[in-house]
């Protein structure tokens, strides 16, 4: 009888520029994150703020050897469960072990940053602030995992 063979959990890092200052932000952090647990490893990195070519390049060297999901305006727009397919297919990837999503400081992206992206999302149309950004960001996850699992909370 052959053995369904599955994959280990997705590896899930967030990494940012700049910590979170308001105190909102840092609760629902906190919070997503604390749920996250459940579904495998979710980190953030925070990253130290500088010109918009030193963050990038931070980030750059942050995230490598990860898929490169670079968020931003210019990305593409997706609802939730569009989102949730393109995880559904990382997930069934043998090659992709780590996911990471790279949020800029108050002044965005350099273009050299998009051009090595993996994928360009965007969580609005609109620009967010990045602590927000952060937690719409975790939230999605979180909701995605939900959905997966067959859990109420995306109802």
């Amino acid at each position: 009888m052959a053995r369904l063979r599955l994959s280990p959990p997705m590896h899930w890092t967030i990494i940012a520029i700049g910590k979170p200052s308001l105190n909102w932000a840092r609760h629902g952090i906190v919070d997503y994150l604390n749920r996250l647990t459940r579904y495998g490893k979710t980190e953030i990195e925070y990253l130290r703020a500088g010109t918009t070519a030193q963050n990038s390049e931070r980030l750059l060297r942050a995230s490598a050897g990860s898929r490169r999901i670079v968020l931003d305006e210019r990305g593409v727009l997706r609802d939730t469960a569009a989102a949730r397919e393109v995880v559904d297919r990382w997930e069934m990837d043998p090659g992709i072990k780590r996911v990471a999503f790279l949020i800029g400081g108050a002044d965005g992206h350099t273009d050299a940053l998009r051009r090595e992206a993996d994928e360009l999302w965007a969580l609005s149309p609109f620009t967010l602030q990045h602590e927000l950004a952060l937690v719409v960001l975790l939230e999605q996850l979180y909701r995605i995992q939900t959905i997966k699992h067959g859990e109420p909370y995306h109802r």
